[in-house]
């Protein structure tokens, strides 16, 4: 995974620079805090948060339904 080198922030920077996270999400749309120099966290915008949340939710939806095949112009359930 490639991962920009202008997301990162230290979680020591983090903590004492919380405007320089808040800026870095607003120029590139997320942060990566590191602990112990590995990826850690991320922050993200609140809106795509919660857009990441609705495709989330839909996708488990989605993976719900009952596969459905056909056979002779019928739709059966996959397992019948």
């Amino acid at each position: 995974m490639l991962i920009d080198t202008n997301l990162l922030i230290t979680m020591t920077d983090a903590n004492q620079n919380f405007s320089r996270v808040a800026r870095v999400v607003d120029e590139h749309g997320a942060a990566i805090i590191l602990k112990n120099n590995r990826p850690r966290y991320v922050v993200v915008d609140f809106l795509s948060y919660q857009e990441a949340l609705d495709a989330i939710k839909q996708m488990d939806a989605l993976s719900q339904l009952t596969p459905v095949e056909e056979k002779d112009g019928q739709l059966l359930e996959a397992n019948e």
